[in-house]
């Protein structure tokens, strides 16, 4: 046994030995959690998506400038670590190269370690230029990151090195070295002898390995876990952009915890979101609510999730559920948690596809349904929505009102839903804002110039719970639900439409889990399939600069982006134009998870900003898909003094006059 191989044995036996402590605990973290994680069917599908984009970096390089760097990085050390393989190989026994495959082979082996080495130096290169020069404040400053680059980057350095000196002894290596030999030749003007150069190659060797087992203690305290995480991470993703809240199971009696309101709350998956989080700040740049000076960072709070994970570490293990700290701290505050619209835009954007609103969903569940705690204004939202069936102080009776003089049937007077093409789903806006009861009776209008056979439910519909669920009150919600199924399935409903993009989410992808199976539209599908079956025909110019909003809701939680912009566009002599931030990237109006019903006291009001950005677009009218949004954006336009100049209005509204 070689000195070398005795040194490596005792080196990379420390170094795997803490790493693999390191990662065990880790897991024994993830096993300790006592959330439900989702069920993970659909094996090809995550076999695809985690090909494309773990191996394929497709979520990475919607970033092109530093999603191209991470590209070069992350395939390069993929390739890198054949050759630190055949280091560590030949460590341990002289002979153990890969020249057993052949020249041709080895030669092109050789050559790619030295093409890889030169991309990940580059790559390092931007990522530290990017960091420390341009400072990207979505970024933020991270030590860890920092160090991860030095690491990397002296790794690549130590590889050329270690070549160069390589083909200096070897001479016959050279031209595989093409990069490297570049180095050697430059060194060789010192004059060092073959002893020379082989000590130096040595040391080289060493300072490589050691730098890699350095990093692999490293990796499982780092932010750069995302490199062992998220890809497990990305094949256990959501696969579907449409997606509900998680169910919440009242009739098992041996449940005594709802929601999050300790880290061991969470599911083992939550974990590994955790983990995954590589804190690039994507989801921070996009979000609404950092935008606009609130506490709330998606990227942060992921980071401080994670912080209070190793701070309760040695509880959760222990199993001593007293000891375990609140999630609720100096970081994560509720400030922090209210603080969120729930508009998914840090979900879309994350590359490694963490689930940010699902934690924050979880702990405000703790807030409201264990510890009675969330905004004064949001009690007067669920007495009424207990005791009315929406969150407005209306009377149930009258909730079909808005239909007096337009010859709209009931279901019940209809006598079932089996003759109807669609149930015409009002929602609590539609039937009680005076603004969105134009809306509807729009649409109203075009049902009935399609010839489209409908009805409502009229006094029999009640709010479908999403506010109550997403500001947390998961009971209350679920008593909605389950009248509003019961109504609907005892009418033999199958086909539903709806002008509110909260209606049609819930509905959609909310009510099947306690029976409620639907085809659901949304008012701009609807009319969109309408009109390319020449039922409809827009055939009135309106000679207006039109910029449309993108719902939170119908865009990022339910992917509607086309049909509503084709539905303008069908419009003769309309002009539309988009704001800077648009489709998946678009700005959020503020109204979101039950925000729409809390006011907002931190920082800019989110739907200024929005109505800036409209401003921007020198449009004479902002369109619309939601009763939420029209609303906010009429109250920033009037912020702005703009609500003279600039129009407010649904899609339906704008083809109604059209046709």
């Amino acid at each position: 046994m070689t000195w070398q191989t005795f040194a490596f044995l005792i080196v990379g036996g420390f170094a795997a030995l803490i790493s693999g402590k390191r990662f065990h605990t880790l897991y024994l973290l993830m096993k300790a959690k006592k959330g439900t994680a989702p069920k993970f069917g659909e094996v090809a599908r995550r076999i695809q998506t985690t090909l494309v984009n773990v191996l394929g970096q497709k979520a990475v390089l919607e970033s092109p400038v530093i999603g191209v760097a991470h590209t070069a990085i992350f395939w390069g050390f993929l390739i890198i670590s054949l050759g630190t393989v055949e280091q560590f190989c030949m460590t341990l026994w002289d002979t153990a190269s890969f020249e057993f495959i052949g020249h041709p082979l080895y030669s092109l082996f050789i050559q790619s370690q030295d093409l890889f080495t030169a991309l990940v130096l580059i790559g390092v290169i931007v990522a530290a230029v990017r960091r420390l020069i341009f400072r990207p404040k979505h970024l933020g400053q991270s030590m860890d990151a920092n160090i991860v680059l030095l690491f990397t980057g002296g790794l690549m350095i130590s590889i050329f090195m270690m070549n160069a000196f390589h083909s200096l002894t070897h001479p016959w290596f050279a031209d595989d070295y093409f990069i490297s030999k570049h180095i050697a030749d430059g060194i060789g003007h010192f004059g060092f002898d073959e002893g020379e150069s082989h000590g130096l190659f040595t040391l080289f060797k060493w300072i490589h390995m050691c730098l890699v087992l350095g990093f692999g203690m490293y990796i499982p305290g780092s932010k750069h876990l995302h490199l062992v995480a998220a890809g497990p991470n990305t094949y256990l993703r959501h696969l579907d952009r449409e997606k509900g809240m998680k169910m919440i199971n009242f009739e098992d009696e041996t449940l005594t915890q709802y929601g999050v309101g300790k880290i061991n709350d969470m599911s083992w998956k939550d974990a590994l979101d955790l983990y995954s989080c590589t804190e690039c700040g994507r989801c921070q740049s996009l979000c609404p609510a950092w935008n606009t000076d609130k506490p709330l960072s998606p990227k942060n709070l992921i980071i401080d999730l994670k912080k209070n994970l190793h701070a309760n570490k040695e509880a959760m293990l222990a199993k001593k559920e007293e000891e375990i700290t609140p999630v609720i701290d100096t970081h994560v505050t509720e400030d922090v948690i209210w603080a969120c619209t729930s508009c998914r835009a840090c979900e879309i954007a994350c590359p490694v596809f963490i689930e940010h609103t699902d934690k924050i969903y979880d702990i405000r569940r703790n807030l409201v349904m264990m510890e009675s705690k969330f905004p004064t204004e949001v009690q007067a939202v669920f007495k009424n929505m207990e005791t009315n069936g929406t969150p407005w102080a209306f009377s149930p009776g009258e909730r079909a009102n808005w239909a007096q003089g337009l010859d709209v049937k009931t279901v019940a007077e209809a006598g079932s839903a089996q003759d109807l093409d669609v149930l015409l789903w009002v929602g609590c806006a539609g039937a009680y804002d005076e603004r969105n009861k134009s809306v509807v009776k729009s649409f109203v209008s075009i049902l009935n110039k399609a010839g489209v056979k409908f009805a409502i439910l009229g006094t029999e519909e009640t709010c479908t719970g999403d506010a109550a669920r997403r500001i947390g009150n998961e009971y209350l919600y679920q008593t909605l639900a389950k009248a509003n199924i019961e109504t609907l399935n005892r009418y033999n409903v199958k086909r539903i439409v709806t002008a509110c993009p909260h209606c049609f989410n819930t509905i959609k992808n909310e009510y099947k889990d306690m029976g409620g199976e639907y085809e659901v539209f949304h008012h701009s599908q609807y009319v969109g399939k309408l009109i390319s079956e020449g039922k409809i025909k827009p055939t009135k110019s309106i000679d207006e600069t039109v910029t449309f909003h993108d719902s939170c809701y119908l865009g990022r939680w339910n992917n509607v982006y086309a049909q509503p912009r084709a539905v303008l566009q069908s419009i003769p002599k309309v002009n539309l134009v988009e704001m800077k931030q648009h489709h998946d990237q678009g700005l959020c109006c503020g109204a979101g998870g039950g925000r729409m019903w809390m006011e907002e006291h931190i920082g800019k009001r989110i739907n200024v900003t929005r109505s800036e950005q409209a401003i921007e677009t020198k449009a004479t009218t902002v369109a619309t898909a939601c009763p939420f949004c029209i609303t906010m954006i009429s109250d920033g336009m009037k912020t702005k003094d703009m609500a003279d100049k600039i129009k407010v209005r649904d899609i339906v509204e704008i083809i109604d006059e059209a046709t």
